[in-house]
């Protein structure tokens, strides 16, 4: 029964980890267990007992003094350990707060890093088609002078075939009045 005893006792430490404790409330939880003890010696003694209400809790008398002595045994006992766990929980669950804190920041960081990431290859496809619409432009700009001297060159051959075929023009009419003027003319008669 003593163990039945020890577990019940510890049921209530959580209520001491709270802080909350009335030496009562111990000691009410140790009048149960003296009585259950009480209870239970009785009927160990002999197994031949014929009575079975020998020993009950009604002839027992527990003095409250001792009940409150042995609660405050148990309180003296158990709560400094009990109040250490509860300040290193707490500590504990301070530090795991700071620990999800620092983890949420690194995230963004990481998250920040992807997205810098992007940018850095939009940036060098950015600059790729930039190089490329440098290099259309400055073949638009040749072709734009080629076709230019192109044009005036073209220009200059047409002046000058119609100044030779001008020339021509006026070398066959020379020609022509040359003909005419060398070609034998009668003579007039007087």
């Amino acid at each position: 029964m003593q163990a039945t005893s020890i577990t019940l006792a510890f049921r209530v430490l959580p209520v001491l980890v709270d802080g909350t404790v009335a030496v009562a409330h111990v000691a009410r939880s140790f009048r149960v267990f003296l009585s259950l003890d009480a209870c239970w010696w009785p009927r160990c003694k002999s197994l031949s007992d014929t009575s079975p209400d020998e020993g009950l809790i009604e002839d027992l008398t527990v003095e409250d003094k001792a009940v409150e002595q042995l609660a405050e045994g148990l309180l003296s006992h158990y709560l400094p350990d009990l109040q250490r766990s509860k300040q290193a929980l707490q500590e504990l669950t301070q530090n795991q707060v700071v620990l999800l804190d620092t983890l949420e920041q690194e995230i963004s960081k990481f998250k920040e890093c992807h997205s810098m990431l992007d940018i850095n290859a939009l940036f060098t496809e950015a600059k790729h088609y930039h190089a490329k619409l440098v290099n259309i432009r400055k073949e638009m700009l040749m072709l734009h002078e080629k076709t230019s001297k192109l044009k005036k060159r073209a220009l200059k051959l047409q002046q000058k075939r119609q100044k030779e075929e001008l020339e021509r023009e006026q070398q066959r009419e020379k020609e022509f009045e040359r003909e005419k003027q060398l070609t034998a003319k009668p003579a007039k008669r007087t």
